[in-house]
């Protein structure tokens, strides 16, 4: 390709696979300066994507401005004011399907995501189940890019880069010495979430080891229960509703190690090169969406012939009376995370 060329990359939701493009297109961009990249996403999302050289990014409003056909026909038309020489689309669904045959009438070169949905398929199903590592979800978008004709090869490493502490959570770095460890317990899909009684004797042990907990991600709810354990446990924090994503990502960049479930917490600390060890249930980390950069060594599970039943986690276990992931005990995420500061 070209110093000229113009890459439209459209990629929606949600917000831990938003993070992982992100990941994605920083190496991109490292090992392709020439060429010019316009992200689509979300506006919330715009954060990930700071500080990748030669991006723009186009915020979709799905909801308003670009509802329906003809909202996805208005954003074409902004769309196609930068000119692209080449759509990738990340997403495939209804939307980028759209946007990407609007582009094609005009002869747009377009490379769209293989998912990979029948061995995904076969990863799931309760009978004859195939369990084997598939092809990394990163690599499925790096493999966009590749068809374009670009050269991307992803390094599969997490590289810290701690970013300036927002103002307003200065005082809770003020102790260096004292090892910081953020916690994501929350998912969208409560299938995904550790039982929060055994999550709150995680925090409570992490307290008295004597480390700095900072509890990320979720609504209302979540941040009522967060509330709790703040006023609860010492040197526990809770970022909910007190931070937007920008100053989130900066605190992330400044901790020593991420506890997350298998959900956006984990990709956003691996954007920001943390490290993670992460709690899985219904999922797993062979579906190809564990944290860029991350161990499987990290990861905690449980062994049984019925996982994984679920690659984005919206359905239930079917390992028998108990949730799998409750079947994994605090002891065993506390002794982890000991090892990993530790170690």
């Amino acid at each position: 390709m070209t110093a000229t060329q113009k890459i439209i990359v459209l990629r929606f939701s949600a917000m831990g696979d938003v993070a992982m493009v992100a990941s994605v297109l920083r190496e991109f961009s490292e090992q392709n300066p020439s060429a010019e990249l316009i992200m689509v996403s979300r506006s919330a999302f715009k954060p990930f994507f700071d500080g990748i050289p030669n991006l723009i990014f186009h915020p979709i409003q799905p909801k308003t401005t670009h509802k329906g056909i003809d909202g996805l026909y208005k954003l074409y038309q902004e769309l196609r004011r930068y000119k692209p020489t080449a759509i990738a689309d990340l997403h495939d669904n209804l939307r980028s399907r759209a946007i990407c045959t609007f582009f094609r009438l005009t002869g747009t070169n377009i490379r769209r995501i293989n998912k990979g949905r029948a061995g995904k398929k076969r990863l799931t199903r309760a009978n004859n189940k195939v369990f084997k590592p598939l092809r990394k979800t990163v690599e499925l978008y790096a493999d966009v890019f590749r068809e374009l004709g670009l050269n991307i090869k992803l390094s599969h490493q997490i590289h810290k880069s701690p970013l300036a502490i927002p103002a307003k959570a200065q005082s809770l770095f003020t102790d260096q010495a004292t090892r910081k460890v953020g916690i994501s317990p929350f998912a969208q899909h409560v299938y995904k979430v550790y039982a929060l009684a055994k999550m709150e004797e995680v925090i409570a042990s992490l307290s008295n080891l004597g480390y700095e907990l900072f509890i990320f991600g979720g609504g209302k709810t979540e941040e009522t229960v967060a509330e709790q354990w703040t006023q609860k446990y010492l040197n526990t924090h809770n970022l909910i509703g007190n931070y937007n994503l920008t100053e989130e990502l900066a605190i992330i960049s400044n901790l020593d190690l991420m506890l997350s479930m298998d959900s956006s917490g984990m990709h956003m600390a691996s954007l920001m090169g943390v490290p993670v060890v992460s709690v899985w249930g219904p999922t797993h980390p062979y579906a190809g969406f564990l944290g860029y950069g991350q161990s499987e060594n990290d990861c905690l599970q449980v062994d049984h012939p019925s996982r994984p039943n679920s690659i984005y986690g919206n359905k239930p276990c079917l390992c028998g009376v108990e949730n799998c992931i409750d079947l994994i005990q605090p002891e065993t995420i506390v002794n982890k995370i000991k090892e990993k500061l530790n170690g």
